[in-house]
């Protein structure tokens, strides 16, 4: 291979990888673009998960064998039965050298690339068994340290890898490594823009977003969308008594316990919007599943070492609430009964549709200031 095509394969792998939506994405293009450059028929990218000992199949690329999935639920492999990851890389890094690439083949006349004695050769019998000739490793190297291996195969009776081809997988590896540690620093952005810094729940960002899906989704099968917004009780004076530390330690006590419950119902989004205001949202379960999480919930709430419980008011399409046209409404539906909630000093939820003074009170205005919060007036 030419050496023009050879830059212009390494400009390709690089672009795929920046182009990738999702991590799944960044990893099969990372396959792809190594195995289309070394002329493989197949190709894999694979993690070392060193607390569980074990290289973990992230991708499968190309002709698979009988049983070899795309994306591996749980294809594993003991570290143990491939040593090179962890010795023979670490023995030429000690000596100064960088971790290069090595070649396999399953000529059962020509040993492996880089002999040692006890080398159990696992790799060689996955080649026979899978109906593949040879197969080029290159370790991926992230921050200093081994992270995982790319791997590229030729079919039987196709032409070997030669050293030619393991230092260009070498070069391969390292824009790869390159790639996944910009799809890393993407995804800590993302997480930080919805995630909430104090409990780790989503913040109010994510909700807008996942609470227009789920309207649309509404919309357009008619599952069920509900939405449970609660205030910490007692938090102010919390503060005030104890200090925002402590009242820090309460908020994030009860993100723990609004997890737990929304857990109750499958693919629920907890988070906390603000101050003392919490939300869950649930897409599919019906609203009488949503009021026993919420029944929980306010349980739960009550048994914490600070604070006075949490007000709870709850808003589904599943009730008769009228038609939900926009996000907007069902905030203001929840937000109202959440007042009626802790108004009333109610340790259970209050459900819009269910108390006959919720629909009223979301669709007036708030009283005089002070008197009545305000409802959220903006999108999500």
């Amino acid at each position: 291979m030419g050496e023009d095509v050879r830059v212009r394969a390494v400009v390709a792998l690089a672009q795929a990888m920046a182009a990738a939506p999702t991590p799944r994405e960044t990893w099969r293009a990372a396959a792809r673009g190594a195995r289309d450059a070394l002329g493989g028929g197949f190709a894999a990218l694979s993690v070392w998960e060193r607390e569980a000992g074990r290289l973990r199949v992230l991708v499968n690329e190309g002709e698979r064998a009988p049983g070899e999935e795309e994306f591996p639920a749980d294809e594993t492999y003991p570290v143990h039965q491939f040593p090179e990851i962890t010795e023979f890389l670490h023995e030429r890094w000690a000596g100064g050298g960088e971790p290069d690439a090595w070649v396999e083949t399953a000529a059962a006349d020509d040993p492996p690339a880089a002999p040692r004695p006890g080398y159990c050769h696992q790799r060689v019998a996955a080649l026979r068994r899978r109906g593949r000739g040879c197969c080029v490793v290159a370790p991926i190297v992230l921050h200093g340290r081994a992270w995982g291996e790319l791997y590229v195969a030729r079919p039987a009776g196709a032409p070997v890898f030669d050293r030619a081809d393991a230092d260009f997988a070498t070069v391969l590896a390292s824009v790869v490594a390159a790639g996944i540690v910009q799809t890393e620093r993407l995804e800590e952005v993302r997480t930080l823009a919805f995630t909430d810094p104090l409990t780790g729940l989503a913040n109010r960002r994510a909700v807008d977003i996942r609470l227009d899906e789920a309207l649309e989704e509404h919309r357009l099968t008619g599952a069920v969308v509900s939405l449970l917004v609660c205030d910490v009780n007692g938090l102010k004076q919390v503060n005030d008594t104890y200090g925002h530390e402590i009242g820090d330690r309460l908020l994030e006590r009860f993100g723990c316990v609004l997890s737990r419950c929304g857990a109750m119902l499958p693919g629920a989004l907890a988070a906390r919007l603000g101050g003392d205001e919490f939300c869950l949202l649930s897409v599919g379960p019906t609203s009488d599943d949503v009021i026993r999480a919420a029944t929980e919930l306010c349980l739960l709430a009550r048994e914490l070492e600070y604070g006075d419980g949490v007000a709870c008011g709850i808003a589904s399409t599943g009730d008769p609430i009228g038609p939900v046209a926009s996000a907007r409404r069902l905030f203001r539906l929840a937000d109202a009964a959440q007042y009626r909630a802790k108004a009333a000093g109610s340790r259970r939820p209050v459900v819009a549709g269910r108390d006959g003074e919720v629909l009223a009170l979301a669709e007036s205005a708030p009283a005089r200031r002070g008197e009545r919060r305000r409802f959220r007036g903006s999108r999500g």
